[in-house]
């Protein structure tokens, strides 16, 4: 007697979230929506970065698995409702990677990968084009992203097509000029006018970090980090001496917090 091919891992999740979603299955789950379940792709998505930055490999397999558990709740959800299933989630994702690789597939030359990218987007236009859909080599790129890296996607879209500075002094020429703005902005602007301004400003040192080859987004998660751990020893300095912060002067907070940085620039020589 033959024995049942084992399944997959694979297999086996989309099959427990089926009975999840089934009757008698989980209440909290049989009541879920693709509109409530929103947070959780997001949410999920950044926890996965959280562990690629901390570099930990079993916090990144544990986080990528909640990843691919939100896949499989949406499309079990729009296999129920008869729209799509699991099944053509993948074929779509395998077909598209085929079409958009005809250098690996095809017969197609490529010299690296920025004509790589140029072909990429020129094979995202035709298609939409196939489709009767806006032709624009900035679709693609959600507006739910956060601000910075949408920006960083649709100025990285447009540069493909040579929309871009010949080199990293036009991007800096313009924070310049954009930070003359938002200063006379604040001295006779609306406060419509200081938003625009102060927008105008980060686009272009968004736009910088991309010739740099900075990832805007990481490196203000990482400015971010390092001010609330500097942040943090100045709160524990002061509780060192039994004081509360908003019992301290401007000025000896700020002697305290060049300590912390000296401090922190003394560990790293070291």
């Amino acid at each position: 007697m033959l024995s049942e091919p084992q399944r997959s891992s694979f297999e086996e999740l989309v099959e427990v979230m089926a009975r999840l979603r089934a009757e008698g299955g989980c209440p909290w789950d049989r009541e879920q929506t693709h509109a409530s379940l929103k947070p959780y792709l997001v949410e999920e998505a950044y926890e996965a970065l959280e562990a690629i930055d901390r570099e930990d490999d079993a916090e990144l397999c544990r986080e990528l698995g909640d990843v691919l558990l939100q896949v499989v709740f949406h499309a079990q959800i729009a296999s129920e409702e008869g729209r799509f299933t699991v099944e053509e989630v993948g074929r779509a994702i395998v077909g598209k990677l085929i079409r958009r690789h005809p250098h690996v597939f095809g017969e197609t030359q490529v010299e690296g990968a920025e004509e790589v990218l140029t072909n990429w987007e020129r094979i995202k236009q035709a298609e939409r084009q196939e489709e009767d859909k806006p032709d624009s080599v900035l679709e693609g790129v959600p507006r739910q992203l956060p601000a910075l890296l949408r920006a960083q996607r649709i100025q990285h879209k447009a540069a493909r097509v040579g929309f871009d500075w010949p080199s990293l002094d036009g991007p800096l020429d313009k924070v310049e000029e954009e930070l003359g703005e938002l200063r006379q902005a604040c001295q006779s602007g609306t406060p419509e006018e200081l938003e625009e301004e102060f927008g105008d400003l980060l686009f272009a040192l968004v736009n910088t970090s991309r010739f740099l080859k900075i990832d805007a987004e990481d490196a203000l998660r990482r400015a971010v980090d390092k001010f609330e751990r500097r942040f943090r020893l100045v709160e524990a300095a002061f509780r060192a001496q039994g004081r509360q912060l908003q019992e301290s002067t401007l000025e000896e907070m700020d002697r305290v917090w060049d300590q912390v940085k000296a401090g922190e620039k003394e560990e790293e020589r070291g």
